[in-house]
């Protein structure tokens, strides 16, 4: 990694969970110009190691220096979803000064009903908000100002979010990548059930799904929205403007 945010070297994209970021995490595969890693620090905290370069990584500590290593060869894109909290992250500022931040975001009412759909014994940290705020925020402090995306502009304009985004981070604009094969990935096999919708599709899609569960029918997710609703508002008062 190096200092030159014209052209970062590692590019991270952190998300709310279920904020349509694997989709993301595809096109930027689709590319085909950038290592991408597939939540690399969520493998760590999940399963207690992730792959980078085909070597296996046991600490956050030696994931920065591996993609750090990585980079030096080639441009690294990974994208994470903050269920999790990574405080080595928090405290590492060379980290949070030398990558470009990027985050996306999603309501926190649509996110509480799809995670719950998955994952019944969810907790308020799950929503990811408060999360990715806290994040936001040490970057802020660190480095450059953060790229913030709402997920909703991801999906309903996508050619103009996507361009907006790669001259924001220094990428050429590669309008070709917003489609792709359908298929599973090796890189999320381990979690191949969050990412169905994904490896079922094409492209981007705006298609809803309805929930038998929701913030209106169901106090927990209710609580647990309303809980991360100010780190959403923050966090879409930051939102890059799609033309």
């Amino acid at each position: 990694m190096n200092d030159d945010q014209t052209n970062p070297r590692v590019i991270a994209l952190w998300s709310a969970p279920r904020a349509r970021s694997t989709a993301f995490f595809r096109s930027m595969v689709e590319r085909g110009d950038l290592t991408t890693l597939h939540e690399p620090f969520g493998n760590l905290a999940d399963f207690g190691e992730t792959t980078v370069d085909g070597g296996a990584v046991r600490s956050d500590q030696e994931l920065i220096e591996a993609m750090r290593e990585l980079s030096a060869r080639q441009q690294v894109f990974f994208k994470d979803t903050t269920d999790h909290r990574y405080p080595w992250v928090l405290e590492d500022r060379r980290f949070l000064r030398e990558a470009r931040h990027t985050f996306l975001i999603r309501r926190p009412d649509e996110i509480a009903a799809s995670f719950y759909a998955l994952q019944e014994n969810m907790t308020a940290k799950d929503i990811g908000l408060e999360q990715l705020h806290e994040l936001y925020r040490a970057v802020c402090e660190n480095g450059e100002r953060p790229v913030v995306l709402n997920s909703d502009d991801v999906v309903r304009r996508p050619a103009e979010t996507l361009a907006a985004y790669c001259a924001e981070v220094g990428l050429p604009p590669r309008p070709e990548a917003l489609n792709w094969q359908p298929g599973k990935r090796t890189e999320w096999q381990r979690t191949d059930r969050w990412h169905t919708e994904v490896s079922d599709s094409s492209g981007f899609t705006t298609k809803t799904t309805e929930y038998a569960a929701t913030v209106h029918n169901n106090t927990m997710l209710a609580e647990f929205s309303a809980r991360h609703e100010p780190f959403y508002q923050a966090l879409l008062k930051e939102c890059l403007v799609v033309a």
